[in-house]
């Protein structure tokens, strides 16, 4: 969850009638609220400008409760004034027999140069250490370039650093929107903001199972669909806290790389920390060292809210 002060959200069923005929309900909605002190009125009113109705004559309210719970991105509500700049880890740590991915190998790090060899080289009092790590590029939280998928795609040398670097983020926060039946994020879920331009990173919850057997298994993932409506939006990175972009469980097909990299939509896996990010108004970071003929690569990726001093 958001540090500082508490978000609140509005519980309700509802019933909308238009001046020029027809009508609409829905049952069990949820809205982002400004201030928990509003009423049944003015959140009919913060309803119609989220749905971006128009000719509206009448907003009907059932079982309205306010509850103390983060921001999800609804439309019509402002970010807080956040004047202190906070940056927040999105990534794991990669250490020595880290499990990212089961069934891909483990890192490895081995002494180059200790310290205590390292005094013979060096003026007295002086003394360094030099380390090899082994690892696959699909270690810990790393960046996926069209190379990943494509042996024509551009590698991670070729990736522009403005595409990785400072990009407005979207943060879908979906703890609640996927469940064991249903673990395919789809459009439908992504289609309420304008996200052209941005990093859009899919915050399921998924992450708190990292480094367990559990991490493996029945992990939510972006639809084929899902992938061509942010292709189609204009979006410049996709993240997810996730074990995979894609369904594993469904076989060798791997739509969402194959849709997203193939748009040069950049790829970002194994995030962390997520429901720390508000769902809109953060930064998100997530570079790779530039290496030639390479697809994958671990990042250190972050967001930043607030201004600097």
């Amino acid at each position: 969850m958001t540090t500082g002060s508490p978000e609140y959200r509005a519980h309700f069923d509802f019933a909308i009638s238009f001046a020029n005929g027809g009508g609409m309900r829905g049952e069990g909605f949820r809205l982002d609220l400004p201030d928990p002190g509003l009423g049944a009125e003015e959140i009919g009113a913060q309803l119609v400008r989220h749905l971006g109705l128009a000719l509206v004559s009448s907003v009907e309210l059932d079982r309205l409760r306010i509850v103390e719970e983060a921001h999800r991105g609804s439309r019509g509500v402002a970010e807080p004034g956040r004047p202190v700049r906070r940056v927040i880890d999105l990534s794991h740590t990669i250490e020595a027999g880290l499990v990212t991915y089961p069934g891909l190998p483990e890192p490895t790090i081995t002494p180059h140069l200790t310290r205590e060899d390292s005094r013979a080289k060096y003026a007295p009092g002086t003394e360094f250490a030099m380390d090899v790590i082994t690892m696959i590029g699909n270690t810990g939280t790393y960046l996926d370039a069209p190379y990943h998928r494509y042996a024509d795609g551009g590698d991670l040398a070729s990736l522009e650093l403005s595409s990785l670097v400072d990009l407005r983020a979207e943060v879908f926060h979906l703890h609640d929107a996927w469940d064991a039946e249903r673990r395919g994020i789809d459009a439908v879920t992504l289609a309420d903001r304008d996200l052209c331009g941005r990093a859009v990173l899919l915050d399921t919850g998924w992450s708190r199972h990292f480094g367990t057997p559990e991490y493996g298994r029945g992990a939510p993932f972006l639809t084929a669909a899902g992938a061509r409506f942010l292709v189609d939006a204009g979006v410049c990175l996709v993240g997810i806290d996730s074990l995979n972009i894609d369904d594993t469980e469904s076989g060798g097909e791997r739509p969402a790389h194959s849709i997203l990299l193939a748009a040069g939509v950049h790829v970002v896996e194994h995030l962390t920390s997520l429901a720390e990010v508000p769902a809109r108004g953060a930064r998100f970071t997530a570079a790779p060292p530039a290496v030639r003929g390479f697809g994958t690569f671990p990042v250190r990726a972050f967001a930043t809210i607030g201004e600097a001093h």
